[in-house]
């Protein structure tokens, strides 16, 4: 079911619940579909447009804010079946191995010093081309018609990471920290000065970032360096847009984010996903130690899944538990659907906890997945 604005802020902020909201975040790992295919799965059901989800019509403002721009042009250097190289928007060399992964991996890296981020930061600097024609007569269309206007930032770990790599990163946070500050302000001034033309024609709801700066152990950072170098660029940008009326800050990072939620809520940051349980996280834990303060998307065990009804019926009612129903709370699995989880525990999950949720158990065909 489609999902408009009216409903979704104030759902999101916990400010007023017609009914929980239910999706698909990220869809099926490589090789899932065809293993459904094998079970007897329909195209409806492998292509998730069977199972009506909720969905939000969003709109996000088309400038360049604050990333690489222009980025380099990518071009394939080798395509082989096993693999593919090529030469990314960063300028690096990338490899994807085909069967078993969907996101390319970096052979190398732009920055390294001062001298090679030189080279590249013109491109990080503000231009009137981050503005092109156009953005904001679509942006009121799409709020015109019930959109949630959203804009992104490029994330205070992930950038860098991107340029550098996560080792040479961490390491330059002690040994080259003028270069990260840097970087960060430089993202930062861009970021704000483009955003500061935006919300003088469009009213923005939501900011995000992507991150994905920790794993099973913990964040790759720790709250000194989210205190030192990425809380000042998040609140540059954060303070405008709240001043502005933006009422969600939303982040995406797997893996165990709970030594760092604070420093990120001082820094703006009001929701949270995918939530991994397999990485620690627990949501309704979360939920218990910060109130309706923070909102999550995802949070529901994939591999419960995998395990089958008891395990699925058992996840279910804890996640669903009645201080989950206050709003919030977009209820769905916690990343992308493994390989092994059958057609048929993926029916018995989506129409369980669509009864636990009291929403049709037989709803009408949707989009597919949220739009978040």
């Amino acid at each position: 079911m489609e999902i408009l604005r009216d409903e979704y802020l104030p759902y999101m902020t916990s400010r007023s619940v017609k009914r929980p909201l239910f999706c698909e975040l990220f869809g099926p790992l490589v090789g899932l579909e065809d293993e459904w295919r094998a079970q007897g799965a329909s195209e409806d059901e492998i292509e998730l447009t069977k199972f009506g989800f909720d969905y939000v019509k969003r709109h996000r403002v088309g400038v360049s804010s604050g990333g690489m721009f222009p980025s380099v042009e990518s071009v394939v250097l080798e395509d082989t079946p096993e693999q593919t190289i090529t030469r990314d928007r960063y300028g690096r060399k990338m490899k994807l191995i085909k069967k078993s992964a969907t996101i390319p991996l970096p052979m190398e890296y732009p920055v390294t010093d001062w001298d090679s981020w030189l080279a590249i930061k013109p491109r990080y600097e503000y231009s009137d081309d981050r503005l092109p024609d156009g953005w904001a007569e679509a942006a009121l269309g799409a709020r015109s018609e019930g959109a949630v206007i959203n804009v992104s930032i490029p994330g205070g770990f992930d950038e860098p990471r991107q340029l550098m790599g996560e080792e040479e990163l961490c390491v330059s946070y002690y040994t080259q920290p003028d270069l990260i500050h840097d970087m960060l302000t430089t993202i930062g001034t861009t970021a704000v000065r483009v955003l500061e033309a935006v919300v003088s024609r469009v009213p923005v709801d939501i900011l995000s970032v992507h991150e994905d700066l920790a794993g099973k152990s913990g964040s790759l950072v720790g709250p000194t360096q989210i205190d030192e170098f990425i809380r000042p660029y998040y609140r540059s940008v954060w303070d405008l847009l709240a001043s502005r009326g933006a009422v969600l800050f939303q982040q995406d990072s797997d893996g165990n984010m709970n030594s760092v939620i604070d420093s990120f809520r001082e820094a703006g940051v009001n929701c949270f996903f995918p939530m991994e349980p397999a990485a620690g996280m627990d949501m309704v834990k979360t939920r218990e130690k910060y109130g309706s303060a923070l909102s999550f998307m995802g949070g529901i065990d994939k591999f419960a899944v995998m395990r089958g009804p008891d395990a699925i019926r058992a996840e279910l009612e804890y996640k669903l538990s009645a201080p989950m129903l206050t709003g919030g709370v977009i209820f769905g699995l916690d990343h992308r659907i493994p390989n092994g989880v059958t057609i048929e525990n993926y029916r018995y999950y989506v129409r369980t906890a669509r009864e636990m949720l009291g929403l049709d158990p037989n709803p009408a065909p949707s989009w597919g997945r949220q739009a978040f």
